[in-house]
């Protein structure tokens, strides 16, 4: 078990590696010819990392959606809250589509995702704390 955890580790850290040489040269190439109507986007090394987040929490009111990722730590007592992103509701929709797009693209080129059954997975009891 803990070798394909690591396993999973390398290549999750290989494919970030490979997102941020081609972000990095993408950026490059977008600096040195800028389209006209096109919004440069800064970002340093840390924010081009990302994070891993193992738990999403979605609240609702009636003019925005907060999207709270967060990590749950293996020994499943204790986690952190990564980042919280609070967005509209006709973006909240945008997301939602986008994201069906690509799990979309994602299976077309790799196959079914398989997930785990609703009853082997725990149902955290999640409470924030300061």
């Amino acid at each position: 078990m803990a070798t394909s955890a690591v396993r999973r580790g390398e290549r999750i850290a290989e494919a970030c590696g490979k997102f941020r040489t081609a972000f990095r040269e993408r950026n490059e190439m977008d600096q040195q010819q800028p389209v006209q109507g096109q919004v440069q986007i800064k970002a340093d090394e840390k924010e081009l990392q990302g994070q891993y987040s193992n738990l999403l929490m979605i609240h609702h009111n009636l003019e925005e959606f907060t999207l709270n990722f967060i990590y749950i730590f293996p020994n499943g007592a204790q986690g952190k809250l990564l980042s919280s992103t609070i967005v509209s509701p006709g973006h909240a929709k945008r997301i939602w589509r986008a994201l069906g797009e690509n799990l979309a693209r994602y299976e077309a080129q790799f196959g079914t995702i398989k997930e785990a059954s609703e009853g082997n997975l725990p149902t955290p009891n999640v409470g924030f704390v300061q």
